[in-house]
Order: C-alpha cells, then sequence, then structure tokens
C-alpha cells in the first residue's frame, strides 16, 4: 500500500514531466508481436470462426422470410409411407400439388439418381412438365451423385457445402467446376435465379470482379483464403461467399409433406414463393453442423434448412439490400488490432487506481466487443474480436504488472532518498546552526561554561528530530494518505504552522535575533491547491531556514519583515532584514549554501521562483508559486 499510494501521488503531481519509457514498453510491444504473429500464422482462426457463430446466433431476430417455405419430410410421414426414401409416385404426387398453389420455384433436396419404388415415369413428366424445379447433385463425392436423369443442367444444382476444420458450415460454394470439364452451379444459385429472372435480373459475370456472380447491381465477390480470421486456408477460396444465415428461432415458414399432400396448408404459404423440399426426420439423420442457426439440436441443422438460409440470403441481398457477411482487407485488422494492444500498454499511465483501472478495463473489453457486435449486427461487418480483446487483456495484464514492478522500485528508492534528505534537512536547520554558531564563537576564545548552553541546545534538538521521525514513521499511513489527495482543510493550517514556526525559530539563541526591535509580520492563509503534505512540509523548511539565515548572518539588525500570503495569482513567502550588506565572498558562499539549494528545489517543485536578494539596504529571501486551478481526483480509490 505504501508504494502504491507513492506512485500515484508522483503521477498526480508530475505526470507532465513523465512519459512512457522504452523498457516499460517492451514487454508490452514483444506481447502485442506474438498475438500478432499468432493471429498470422492462423492460431486465433479456430476461437474466431466460434466466436463468430456466437455472435450471429446471438443477433436480434429477423422476420420470417415469407418468400421461403420448407416441406420437410418427417418421422411421421415416414411411418405414413411405411418406407424410405420417398417413392417416386408420392413424389410426383407432392409437386402436382404444389403446383396447384403457384409456387416461383422449387427445389428437391433429395437425391433422384436411380428411381426410387412405383410412378419413376409420373415423377418424369412432373419434371418435365413444370420448368421452375431445381434437382440437386453432389460433384465433390466419390463417385459423384447424378442429378435426375429428366432434367437438362440449366436445372440442377450441386449441394456440396464447404467444411471448415472443425466440420462446421460457414460458407456457401455458388459454383464450381466438378470432377468434369462443365461449370457447375448450386441449388440455392439457382433457385435464386428462376427466382429473381421474373424480377427482370438474371445471373451474370460481376463488374468489379469478373469471377464474381451478379444479379442486376448486386454483386457476390468471392471470398480468398485470407478473408477474416481465415490464414492460407487452401479449402477457402474459388466461387465462395461468407454464409449470412437468417436470425432468430423461425427464420421460414415450415410444414410436412402429409400437410401438403391432405391439403391443410395455407395455399397464400406457397404462392409466388421458393419451396425447398428435403427430410426433416432425426432418423434418416440429413444434418450439418452449423452453430450460427438457432435449432432444437445445438450445433446440428438439417439440410434443407442450410439450403433455405443460403437461398434467402441471396434474394434478400439482391432485393432487399440484406448486408452480407463482409471483412476489412488484412492490413486494417491488423491496425485495428495494434491500436487496442498499445491502448492496453498505456492505459496504466492514465488510471492508476486498481479498482478503477479493472473497471476501465472492463469497459474497454465491453467496448470492444459491443463494437464487434454492433457491426456485424447494423453492417455485416466480421472484425476481429478474440485476438484484439487478448491484446488488451494481456497487455494491461503484463504491462501494469511490469509497470507497478519498475514504479515500486523506484518508489522505494525515492522514499528512501525522501528519508535521508527530510532528515538530514532538520538536520541542517537545527543542530548544524546551532553549531555554526559554535564554531564561528570558537575563534573568540569561548569558554567552556558559555559553550554548554549551546551543546544542551543542540543535544536537545537532536532529540526532538529523533522525535520528530519516529512520529513520522508511527502515522505513516495517515500521511501516505494525504498524498493521494490534494490539501484539502488545511488552507487554514498551513499559515497557522508557518506562524508558529516563526515564533519558534525566534526564541532561537542567535545573534542576529537580538538587535532586532520592531517586527513586522503578516501571515494570512495561502492558497493550497494541489499542494501535497510533502509540499507542506518544503514550505516549512524554507521559512526555517530563512529566519535561520537572519539570525545567523544578520549584522546590526533592528527590523524583521515576514510576510506570507496570497497576491491574486500566486503564493508568496517573504523574509526580510535590513542587516548590514555581506560581503561579496559571503554572498557567493551563501548562494551556494544547503538552504539556498533547498529553496531553489521546493521553487521548480512547485513551478515558482526563489530569490534571495542583497542590498545596501538588507537582505530579501522570497519564495514565489503560482496558484493552480482547483485539482480534480477523479481516479481515487
Amino acid at each position: 500500500m505504501k508504494s502504491f499510494s507513492k506512485i500515484q501521488q508522483n503521477w498526480r503531481l508530475d505526470r507532465p514531466a513523465r512519459g512512457m519509457q522504452w523498457r516499460q514498453m517492451l514487454p508490452g510491444m514483444v506481447v502485442l508481436g506474438v498475438i500478432l504473429a499468432a493471429r498470422f500464422l492462423g492460431l486465433f482462426q479456430g476461437v474466431e470462426l466460434k466466436m463468430l457463430d456466437t455472435l450471429l446466433r446471438w443477433r436480434p431476430a429477423e422476420a420470417t422470410d415469407e418468400r421461403i417455405l420448407i416441406v420437410g419430410v418427417t418421422e411421421a410421414d415416414i411411418q405414413r409411407l411405411g418406407t424410405y426414401p420417398v417413392p417416386d409416385e408420392v413424389l410426383a404426387d407432392l409437386l402436382f400439388t404444389l403446383d396447384a398453389f403457384h409456387p416461383r420455384a422449387v427445389g428437391i433436396d433429395i437425391y433422384r439418381d436411380v428411381a426410387v419404388g412405383q410412378g419413376h415415369l409420373d415423377l418424369v413428366d412432373v419434371l418435365k412438365t413444370l420448368p421452375y424445379v431445381i434437382g440437386i447433385e453432389k460433384i465433390f463425392n466419390d463417385p459423384p451423385i447424378s442429378p435426375p436423369d429428366a432434367l437438362p443442367a440449366e436445372r440442377v444444382g450441386f449441394v456440396d457445402l464447404p467444411l471448415d476444420d472443425d466440420g462446421f458450415v460457414r460458407r456457401l460454394l455458388l459454383g464450381a467446376q466438378g470432377s468434369s470439364e462443365n461449370f457447375h452451379f448450386s441449388l440455392a444459385i439457382r433457385l435464386a435465379e428462376t427466382y429473381l429472372v421474373t424480377e427482370g435480373l438474371t445471373l451474370e459475370n460481376g463488374l468489379r470482379d469478373r469471377w464474381a456472380m451478379r444479379f442486376g447491381e448486386t454483386e457476390f465477390t468471392p471470398i480468398n483464403p485470407n478473408t477474416g480470421s481465415y490464414v492460407n486456408d487452401t479449402g477457402v477460396g474459388n466461387h465462395q461467399i461468407l454464409l449470412n444465415v437468417r436470425s432468430g428461432p423461425t427464420p421460414f415458414r415450415q410444414v410436412s409433406m402429409g400437410e401438403v399432400l391432405d391439403g391443410t396448408v395455407d395455399p397464400t404459404w406457397v404462392e409466388d414463393a421458393i419451396v425447398l423440399i428435403g427430410v426433416t426426420s432425426e432418423g434418416i439423420k440429413d444434418l450439418v453442423n452449423s452453430a450460427s442457426v438457432v435449432s432444437e439440436n445445438p450445433g446440428l441443422v438439417y439440410g434443407v434448412e442450410i439450403q433455405a438460409h443460403a437461398t434467402s440470403q441471396l434474394v434478400n441481398t439482391v432485393l432487399e439490400g440484406r448486408p452480407p457477411l463482409r471483412t476489412w482487407p488484412d492490413g486494417v485488422e491488423y491496425l485495428w488490432i495494434g491500436l487496442w494492444g498499445g491502448l492496453g500498454m498505456v492505459l496504466i499511465r492514465w488510471v492508476r487506481s486498481p479498482s478503477w483501472y479493472l473497471l476501465v478495463m472492463g469497459l474497454t473489453g465491453l467496448g470492444i466487443f459491443g463494437i464487434s457486435y454492433g457491426l456485424l449486427v447494423l453492417g455485416g461487418w466480421w472484425i476481429p474480436l478474440v485476438p484484439t480483446l487478448v491484446a488488451l487483456t494481456v497487455n494491461g495484464l503484463v504491462i501494469s504488472g511490469f509497470y507497478l514492478y519498475d514504479q515500486v522500485l523506484r518508489s522505494r528508492i525515492e522514499e528512501r532518498q525522501r528519508v535521508i534528505e527530510q532528515t538530514y534537512n532538520a538536520i541542517h536547520n537545527g543542530p548544524l546552526q546551532t553549531l555554526a554558531l559554535l564554531l564561528r564563537d570558537s575563534g573568540e576564545n569561548l569558554s567552556w561554561l558559555e559553550a554548554l548552553p549551546k551543546l544542551t541546545e543542540m543535544d536537545q534538538e537532536l532529540r526532538d528530530i529523533y522525535e520528530e521521525l519516529l512520529k513520522q514513521a508511527q502515522t505513516s499511513t495517515i500521511g501516505e494518505h494525504a498524498l493521494l489527495q490534494p490539501a484539502v482543510g488545511l488552507e487554514a493550517l498551513l499559515h497557522e504552522k508557518l506562524y508558529e514556526i516563526y515564533l519558534n525559530t525566534l526564541q532561537r539563541d542567535f545573534p542576529g535575533f537580538k538587535s532586532i526591535g520592531p517586527k513586522i509580520v503578516s501571515f494570512e492563509p495561502l492558497n493550497v491547491d494541489g499542494l501535497s503534505s510533502d509540499d507542506h512540509h518544503a514550505l516549512y523548511r524554507f521559512l526555517e531556514e530563512a529566519l535561520c539565515n537572519v539570525g545567523k548572518h544578520a549584522v546590526n539588525a533592528t527590523c524583521l519583515t515576514v510576510t506570507c500570503q496570497t497576491t491574486g495569482t500566486e503564493n508568496l513567502i517573504q523574509v526580510k532584514d535590513n542587516g548590514q550588506r555581506l560581503t561579496d565572498s559571503q554572498t557567493k558562499q551563501s548562494a551556494s549554501r544547503r538552504g539556498t539549494r533547498q529553496a531553489q528545489q521546493i521553487a521548480q517543485r512547485l513551478g515558482g521562483s526563489f530569490q534571495r536578494r542583497f542590498t545596501a539596504e538588507g537582505t530579501c529571501c522570497e519564495l514565489r508559486w503560482p496558484i493552480h486551478p482547483q485539482r480534480r481526483w477523479f481516479w481515487r480509490s
């Protein structure tokens, strides 16, 4: 507590004169460099992707997308059929029933590379008759899974999903070469193309990026292996975009196959909508891993639901301007991390109270989280959160530890120097003054009886110094508490204490005091804003030293003037006597004395000035320092 209190005092009073030293910054710079290197090497990739999932899942719920309808083959439907896969004739009936409600596009997320059960010819007829029906294929399977033979290539989309190293889906592949030389499009892009063509929008190459896919003015720019937290990820590239799932527990309307066949579905749900048919039975396990989707099974989502999210993202980005997920350039991301890591390095310089420091660190971390979350919600910006928090926190803790260790060491050294300084000053202004007079008088054949009173006085002064130092040691806790704040309530105490010192000093047996007759004194309250208890003691020593100099060196002085007052913009302590002027050698010796150096130090400390003037009329010793505006102590624990 003692050392940390001293650190706080030093910072508050001397902060403008101190800067962050490179050796104090070095540990933080090393830590920041390690964090940036770790991200550059991809060590944060896994946790950053998990954080992205969390933030996407925590977004406010969006309205249900009424453009999308999921028709799920549920476990009840399978039990009702008594078989699986769904026979061709049932699938044909389902498409025929949906057609009566005039959907704009239908995607069958069920493989039909071979005939299943009876009614295959009926299914072929329906597929050929309905131009808005899209079938699926799997192009990266070994061997690939073919689409239905009845569908042309422009009505087929693949359902391959790119997976991250942890097996989760966060990206959407819009198009790929596949194992053949033909270019293939995803089911989502095919459904979006079928839906948007009625809006007068066709699928074209990008204008800013020829590799991008574009509908009208909306361009889906592919990501690269270093997008966001991805670092040289060979699985990222080609025609991939980040999957921005729709938030909320009910992103889409969903019915069962049985409800459609029984005619219990609201026709308006189907009319002019994109209908996705897929399996939603846990027994079949057509599931993919996605932690960004709010689902009944955490981390598991039906494949048809992921296709619905992908299709909804494309269509709503084009028609409503729903922001896609996007990232900053790499340089901006690393600059962002570096700036917050740098803040952690300098924060300890501005907030020194432990409780306030922890509070500010916590609020800063929450602020970074809030900025990241807000940018993601409002604009789809995915910015580096985890490495930024790590840089801020680790740097805040490491730098504060190194800095406090350095300051504690410095404060201990300064405390020892202060004790030595105070002890010597007390000896200088007391016993040494008496000893100086004794030595001066010894040249005049001073007898033992004449010297004994002065020796007795010096003995008592030495004992008083011991008692005073012992008293200060016993009340150090109170003294340190005073260092943490301005000298509130000491306006009256300072000038009263100075007057007390004046009275006590003039009672000392100094020859210069014996000839003084009238004494003109003025002790008015001083402005003590910003003064610490150490400053008060320094002012006590200044007045005592100035008076002792009168007592020792003033020759035939008959008048003493002591002024202690505030003069509007500055404080003044002045001691004047009308004693005879010293010789030039004595003047130079006096200017180099210990007392003069003490006065110059306190003047510099207070931002003021000290002068000792020797004239024919006498000697004037004065200390002036400016009145500072009331300091506010925001960071007091």
